[in-house]
């Protein structure tokens, strides 16, 4: 077994727990979080050697807790106007027992009060992604296309605002969770997106990440089971999931989607997916994650390229243009009329998106320009443009297939 791989993994799981813990005894969140960051680094370092102790999140409170009294502790040196608030925080944690908040699984409670309404959306997701998702500040800026520097200073702003709350751990109300669910649904959809392609590093994905959004995302339908969008985003995950087995080959390299062998495909999670969505459409509001997962399950329901009803897809595209566009979407777009009409038409609709400085520095839009080119023969133009994109890429995997891509059309 990977020990390492192993430590990310067992940390993943415990630490939204741990954080709840301590955020139940009485800490603010920035102390929490930062006292929880801390424990993470020192199981880093002592993991590996010492070995997992059995009861990782009660090892984690521990060292959490010390930190957190340490901290409470300066502050009551540093501020005596703050020492009655000090002295109780401190004062619970102290009685706490290790394993107090371990059985219980905190992690939606911890989702929705990262999801405050005092917080902006992009603050919001950049918060719940640090505290709950584990991902890093620099994986955070690449998700949302901005500077690693500026999402730093964000989420620095995020965790003083909800230092400075004084609301309680507990799960919102029904009303405030209706207000608060879509940035949490989107905050899943950014977990399970950098767990399936990974934005930087050797591995093309981070099978991790994956588990982890989709098990957070059936948490989320249990707790609200008629909401369509959360049902539509666990359809999402899993359809796209299903490729997994099939997307690498033995040594990791990257295997596009119209060459995968589709008898590799998960049939079941194919099935829970297409019923899910079915379920969904036909009694549910519709939005952007269903439309998504509609395109994914007629994706996923062809047995070859050739079969693929491109027709449905490019319709169900325009509909989610119509709904909730955004540069994405208008890529799926273009490839499918690419697709049904030929890739003069995608190109087409790739030049509506070239002023859209979203995309200015996103591979992807490269990426197509360039096949569209090479499907017309510009192969000179093709591969200069696969060599583009494999610049603006960080994911080493994306990195050398763009790159074989555009050696082949030398080759040729």
């Amino acid at each position: 077994m990977d020990v390492d791989h192993e430590v990310v993994r067992v940390l993943r799981h415990a630490v939204p727990n741990v954080l709840g813990a301590l955020l139940r005894r009485g800490g603010d969140f920035g102390t929490c979080e930062d006292a929880v960051q801390e424990a993470m680094l020192a199981a880093y370092t002592v993991w590996p050697e010492q070995g997992i102790p059995q009861d990782p999140a009660a090892w984690l409170i521990t060292v959490a807790r010390r930190r957190v009294i340490d901290q409470l502790r300066t502050d009551l040196a540093r501020a005596r106007r703050e020492a009655r608030q000090a002295e109780l925080s401190l004062r619970d944690l102290e009685a706490a027992r290790p394993a107090v908040g371990c059985d219980e699984d905190d992690t939606l409670t911890l989702l929705f009060l990262c999801c405050d309404p005092a917080l902006t959306p992009t603050s919001q997701v950049a918060l719940t992604l640090r505290a709950v998702g584990g991902l890093t500040t620099a994986q955070i800026a690449r998700a949302f296309l901005m500077s690693e520097a500026s999402m730093a200073q964000r989420i620095t702003r995020a965790k003083l605002t909800i230092r400075q709350s004084t609301q309680s751990f507990r799960m919102p109300s029904e009303a405030e969770r209706a207000d608060r669910l879509g940035a949490v649904q989107h905050v899943l959809y950014l977990v399970f997106n950098e767990g399936y392609l990974a934005s930087s590093g050797p591995d093309l994905q981070r099978d991790e990440l994956v588990r982890e959004g989709i098990r957070l995302v059936r948490l989320l339908v249990a707790q609200m089971p008629h909401d369509g969008e959360s049902k539509g985003l666990l359809a999402l995950m899993l359809l796209v999931d299903s490729r997994r087995a099939a997307r690498t080959r033995a040594d990791g390299s990257l295997i596009p989607l119209a060459d995968q062998d589709r008898d590799l495909w998960d049939r079941g999670c194919i099935g829970e997916g297409v019923s899910l969505i079915s379920d969904s459409l036909a009694r549910l509001p519709l939005g952007p994650y269903q439309v998504q997962a509609a395109i994914a399950a007629v994706h996923a329901e062809a047995r070859s390229v050739a079969a693929t009803d491109w027709k449905q897809i490019l319709a169900l595209y325009e509909v989610l243009d119509a709904i909730a566009p955004n540069p994405m979407a208008s890529l799926g777009q273009a490839v499918a009329a690419a697709m049904l009409n030929g890739p003069a038409a995608g190109l087409t609709k790739l030049a509506m998106l070239e002023g859209d400085k979203r995309l200015v520095s996103n591979h992807r839009l490269h990426t197509v320009r360039a096949h569209f080119r090479e499907l017309l023969g510009d192969t000179e133009i093709a591969r200069t443009g696969y060599l583009a994109a494999a610049a603006l890429t960080d994911s080493e995997a994306e990195k050398t297939h763009l790159r074989d891509r555009a050696e082949r059309l030398r080759a040729n």
